[in-house]
């Protein structure tokens, strides 16, 4: 239960966004970040990060639209006293003035896995499921944003991409759709780069999943040195000598790096090789699981396939949640990562929702529709400042 103070600049009771990111931690972390402001104004800092919050979660509706819906509930209490929405103008520079650091810390500080060994696909054989892909995010076509991220180059022969873009990697839990880490860079920025990043978010009792991009030594040990387990798609042409062959099909082989030249520092890995059966073509993974009779080569071949997942999560993100071609409008480079900070803890609390709903009712958090979540999510917002529950 979230409880509504009496004064707009205290705005304390946003339903679910409230809920999930309450207004003591919303200061905390302003405060950590040296945003919190020194003079009473008509849009404190706590007020600005819900505000960045409310234009994820109502995308893409303007500025003073969203705005109006934070306070709707509030005005049909009769709690806005003399407080007014503030100009367009002034929106734009509390943005500014609040910056994308406070949204990208509070994510830090509130991402973390929800799932629990009850909650459907989220484990195997005692080992949490994670995965690991990169996106990218269309952003307004401006000087200063070019310069920041760059602009893909355009496989249609003009040369260059129609959008500036942000590259994201991320990690997500499979079984939540939880978002646990993130990297934001310029589209320059390959994914194996960012990935690289990720590691600092693993650890034992976790099964990484990636595809085959990904596969490198520097990478594998990155991972691995957390004490995370993985099983990662392998390129078609990748030479994988057959160390041991076990009874299950699989064998044990090795890797080295490029650098590596001469073959004195390996990495050892099993090789499962299957074909699916609806004839899609033949597929290769290597994993730190070596004991055969522990993890069978056809549970982890039939497991993989949950690393798809993490495109589902895209897709919430940047075709339901943000709007499908939608492109984020900000045309400073802090802006645009604000928004992105944004959406990701969006996203973070609707699938926290959806993870309590699903446990409530006994059902697998996949059978929990995300857009009517995201409908909910705006109306507990505009209806029902003062409290919220799941």
């Amino acid at each position: 239960m979230v409880r509504v103070t009496a004064s707009v600049s205290d705005l304390s009771g946003l339903g679910l966004l409230t809920w999930v990111y309450p207004p003591g931690l919303v200061d905390r972390v302003v405060a950590a970040c040296g945003r919190a402001e020194q003079r009473r104004r008509l849009l404190p800092a706590r007020l600005v990060v819900y505000f960045v919050l409310g234009l994820a979660l109502f995308s893409p509706a303007p500025y003073l639209d969203v705005m109006r819906h934070l306070v709707a509930g509030l005005r049909g209490l009769g709690l806005l006293g003399g407080w007014h929405v503030p100009a367009k103008s002034s929106l734009f520079r509390a943005r500014q003035r609040l910056g994308s650091e406070p949204l990208r810390v509070l994510f830090a500080t509130t991402a973390r896995p929800m799932a629990t060994e009850a909650t459907p696909g989220a484990f195997w054989r005692g080992l949490r499921l994670l995965a690991v892909d990169g996106t990218c995010w269309d952003v307004a076509d401006s000087e200063a944003n070019q310069a920041a991220f760059g602009r893909p180059g355009n496989g249609r022969g003009t040369g260059r991409s129609a959008f500036v873009q942000v590259r994201m990697a991320a990690l997500v839990e499979v079984g939540s759709h939880a978002v646990l880490d993130a990297e934001l860079a310029g589209c320059r920025t390959g994914e194996v780069t960012l990935v690289g990043r990720l590691p600092r978010s693993c650890g034992p009792g976790q099964l990484v999943l990636a595809d085959r991009e990904f596969l490198g030594v520097p990478l594998w040990r990155a991972f691995t040195a957390t004490g995370a387990d993985l099983l990662w798609r392998v390129s078609a042409n990748r030479v994988l000598p057959v160390d041991q062959a076990l009874r299950d099909g699989s064998w044990i082989s090795h890797l080295h790096a490029c650098t590596d030249r001469g073959h004195r520092d390996p990495v050892t890995v099993r090789v499962l090789a299957y074909r699916l059966a609806d004839g899609a073509g033949d597929y290769r993974l290597v994993t730190t699981l070596l004991d055969a009779r522990r993890h069978p080569a056809r549970e982890l071949a039939a497991l993989y396939r949950e690393r798809w997942e993490i495109e589902a999560v895209f897709a919430e993100l940047k075709t339901h949640q943000r709007g499908a071609k939608v492109v984020l409008a900000s045309k400073t480079p802090d802006g645009v990562l604000q928004q992105i900070w944004a959406h990701l803890l969006v996203h973070h609390a609707l699938r926290e929702l959806m993870l309590q709903t699903a446990a409530t009712r006994q059902l697998d958090p996949d059978r929990v529709s995300f857009t009517e979540t995201l409908r909910s999510a705006r109306r507990s917002v505009t209806l029902t400042p003062g409290s919220f529950s799941p």
